[in-house]
């Protein structure tokens, strides 16, 4: 498997961010534009939390909340957990299967480079799969 730094080739550097003060309306009005399930919430270019769509739902929807009146720094999750941009992505997948994560932002020491979603781990190992399949049936044709 290959080194996360390879699924963050082609966003060329992009970091959809928020801020702690952003209300949470605001964070769902950007997670719907992206169509992504999670923001990294940053301060002063530095990584302070995660907003996700399961932030939302435990922390507001379920409770009663308003989405208008929160702000993001109330309901973030803040123990985040990250990965290098060497870290291979099988190590990734183990990752997010034992804490439960969807997203894993990718840290080179205080520089935040991106974060990928077990979406892009899941495409990575369709396209691997297909590629070894049509590699077979080539040998076998051969």
């Amino acid at each position: 498997m290959k080194p996360v730094s390879e699924l963050l080739k082609p966003r060329d550097g992009t970091l959809w961010q928020l801020r702690r003060e952003d209300s949470v309306y605001a964070a769902l009005e950007l997670l719907a534009r992206y169509d992504v399930g999670a923001l990294m919430v940053m301060e002063g270019g530095r990584l302070v939390g995660i907003f996700s769509e399961r932030d939302y739902t435990r922390k507001i929807a379920l409770q009663g909340r308003g989405s208008k009146d929160t702000t993001v720094a109330e309901i973030m999750t803040t123990n985040v957990i990250s990965v290098t941009p060497s870290t291979r992505t099988h190590a990734c997948m183990s990752l997010m299967r034992d804490k439960r994560i969807r997203h894993l932002p990718v840290v080179d020491g205080d520089t935040v480079l991106g974060m990928i979603s077990i979406r892009d781990l899941m495409e990575l190992i369709i396209a691997e799969h297909e590629a070894t399949i049509s590699h077979l049936e080539n040998y076998i044709r051969s």
